[in-house]
């Protein structure tokens, strides 16, 4: 057993700052993005993981809904590709075009950013503001399985709480999903 070496980004730290390789085959940094909008939510995912399938149709409808309001998702798969080819580059390419993403994805081939971030379960959600300070982080809501069922929109309301310059009443939850694979 190996024992990774785990970094944490609290609430009301800074975002580590990241240059990683998109499907669009540009290269994404988190600074370019924090210039031009007034929150970035950079969701912690994976092509196979069925939490994360569960969330695809709400995070699309998150990025529609306040995409025009100086906001946007960047979804960053931090999983292993070699040990699971599932997660290779070009299946993230297949995976975002077969579930027409509406927003980034990015690929973290070294688990850097991943590690940084202190990811452990995917999905998981950091909303950082346009100073680069994370502002809330962990669930996207409080039930993958069933969205009609939902009683607490953690993201959506920390989204549209800081879009308005309010506070954030709930500013981090205990990620619930899939564990990532993780290279040896």
């Amino acid at each position: 057993m190996s024992i990774l070496e785990s970094i944490d980004t609290p609430i009301g730290s800074y975002a580590p700052d990241f240059e990683l390789p998109g499907i669009d085959n540009q290269v994404h940094h988190l600074s370019r993005y924090l210039e031009k909008f007034r929150a970035v939510a950079v969701i912690l995912m994976g092509n196979q993981c069925p939490y994360v399938g569960l969330y695809l149709e709400r995070l699309k409808a998150i990025q529609a809904e306040f995409g025009q309001s100086g906001f946007t998702l960047i979804g960053v798969n931090g999983n292993d590709g070699t040990v699971e080819s599932g997660e290779s580059f070009d299946n993230m390419k297949a995976f975002a075009q077969h579930h027409e993403l509406n927003f980034p994805y990015l690929w973290d081939s070294t688990q850097d950013v991943t590690r940084s971030f202190g990811t452990i379960k995917i999905p998981m959600a950091f909303l950082i503001d346009s100073n680069g300070v994370v502002s809330y982080k962990g669930q996207i809501d409080d039930n993958p399985s069933n969205p009609e069922s939902v009683q607490q929109d953690y993201l959506k309301n920390a989204i549209a709480s800081l879009l308005k310059g309010e506070e954030i009443e709930i500013k981090q939850t205990e990620p619930l999903g899939s564990f990532l694979v993780w290279r040896n």
